[in-house]
C-alpha cells in the first residue's frame, strides 16, 4: 500500500465521524500542532541520558497520541484524559523544584542546548494548548485533556530550569542527565572536620555550602539523589537487630524518591498484611515528604490532609512508620515499617533515620 492516498490533494481531510473537513479547520490546527510538539519531545529524548526523564516523555507523547485521537473522535470515552496523567506530572514537578531553586526571575532561554530545546517545546505545548482552548470553544474539549496541556507546558518548563541548574552545577539528582554536557569529575576530598570539599572552592577561597558538601558525598558515593539497593539493605539489617531486641516483628520497606519499591523485608512471625502496609508507608513518606505519623495528625476531620488516604488508589495511608529518607534537604527515599502500632512502627523508623549516616 502507498503512503499516499491522494485524499487530501484537495485540502481536505477526514475526521472519525466528520468527512472532507478543510486542513485549515481548527482541529487540524490542532492536531498539526500536537503532533509537532510529539516530534519536538523525541528530539530531546535523544539528548537525554537519564532513563528516568525519557521513560516520562515516552508516557507524555504516549498521552498526545491519545489527545489527537480525541479530538478526531470527540466522542469515544476511551480517548479521555484521566486526571491521574496530570498527577503524574505535578508529582514530578514537586520532585525537580527539591532539587534545586528554581530562579524567581524571567529566563532567557539558552543557557545549554538541551534546556533551549526542551523551552522549544514547552511553547509548542503552549501553542497546542492555545488550539485546544479554541477547539473548546467551537466543538467543546475534554476537561481532563485541557487540565494535562496545561500542566505539561509547566512540565516542561520545570524540567528545562533543572537542566540549567544541573549544567551551572547548581542541582542534584542525576548528574548525567545530559549527555553532552557531561563533564570529567573533578577529584575532591572530603574533610569532614572543616566542612570543605577539596577542589570545590571558588578562585576567592569561599567554601561551599553545607549542602554542597552532602551533594558531592552522595555523588561519591554512587548514589546520585537516590539511597541504593545495597545502603537500603544494610539500612534493613539494622532495624531488623533493633526489632528484634525490642521483641518486635515487623516488614521493613524502603522505597526511592519516585515511590517505587527497592526493597521489602519480611521478619519471621512477622504479620501477612504488614507488608503490603510497609511499603504503602514507605511510598507515603516519600509523596507527602513528611512521616505518616505528622501526616495522620493532618488527616484528622477538619485537619489539611483530611481524607488524603482516600487518594492516588489507596496507596496512601495514615498511620505511623513511615519516613522520608533524607540527605541534607534532598529526599534519597522512603522508610516504611509495620508490624505494631503505630507508634511502635514510627519508633523503629526513626531508629532506621538515626543510623542513617553510618549506613550511606
Amino acid at each position: 500500500m502507498n503512503i499516499y492516498t491522494k485524499n487530501g490533494d484537495k485540502g481536505t481531510t477526514d475526521l472519525i465521524r466528520t468527512k472532507n473537513v478543510s486542513k485549515s479547520d481548527d482541529r487540524i490546527q490542532l492536531v498539526g500542532t500536537i503532533d509537532e510538539l510529539t516530534s519536538h519531545l523525541g528530539l530531546v529524548k535523544t539528548m537525554l541520558d537519564d532513563p528516568d526523564v525519557i521513560r516520562i516523555l515516552e508516557k507524555i507523547q504516549a498521552t498526545l497520541i491519545t489527545v489527537m485521537a480525541g479530538v478526531a473522535d470527540p466522542y469515544n470515552r476511551e480517548y479521555k484524559i484521566s486526571d491521574d496523567k496530570t498527577a503524574v506530572l505535578e508529582e514530578e514537578i514537586d520532585r525537580m523544584e527539591g532539587l534545586f531553586e528554581r530562579p524567581k526571575k524571567f529566563i532567557l532561554p539558552g543557557a545549554c542546548r538541551l534546556s533551549a530545546e526542551i523551552d522549544v517545546a514547552r511553547t509548542v505545548a503552549r501553542r497546542a494548548e492555545r488550539a485546544l482552548a479554541l477547539v473548546s470553544v467551537k466543538f467543546g474539549a475534554d476537561t481532563g485533556t485541557k487540565k494535562y496541556m496545561n500542566r505539561l507546558a509547566d512540565y516542561l518548563y520545570v524540567l528545562a530550569r533543572y537542566t540549567d541548574a544541573l549544567n551551572e552545577g547548581k542541582g542534584h539528582g542525576k548528574e548525567a542527565a545530559v549527555s553532552e554536557e557531561n563533564k570529567a569529575v573533578q577529584k575532591t576530598s572530603v574533610t569532614a572536620e572543616s566542612g570543605k570539599v577539596a577542589g570545590m572552592e571558588n578562585h576567592e577561597n569561599h567554601t561551599v555550602s553545607e549542602e554542597a558538601v552532602i551533594q558531592e558525598i552522595l555523588k561519591r558515593m554512587g548514589i546520585q539523589g537516590r539511597i541504593t539497593l545495597d545502603s537500603a539493605k544494610r539500612l534493613i539489617e539494622r532495624i531488623e537487630e533493633e526489632a528484634n531486641r525490642r521483641g518486635k516483628k515487623a516488614v521493613i520497606a524502603v522505597c526511592g524518591p519516585d515511590g517505587n519499591p527497592i526493597a521489602v523485608h519480611v521478619m519471621d512471625g512477622a504479620f501477612l498484611v504488614s507488608f503490603d502496609v510497609a511499603v504503602k508507608k514507605a511510598y507515603t513518606s516519600v509523596a507527602v515528604k513528611m512521616s505518616t505519623m505528622e501526616l495522620a495528625g493532618l488527616a484528622q476531620p477538619g485537619g489539611t490532609f483530611y481524607g488524603v488516604d482516600k487518594m492516588d488508589g489507596g496507596k496512601i495511608v495514615i498511620f505511623g512508620g513511615g519516613v522520608p529518607i533524607k540527605v541534607g534537604d534532598t529526599i534519597i527515599g522512603g522508610l516504611g515499617v509495620s508490624g505494631g502500632t503505630g507508634e511502635e512502627d514510627h519508633s523503629l523508623a526513626e531508629y532506621g533515620l538515626s543510623v542513617l549516616h553510618e549506613v550511606l
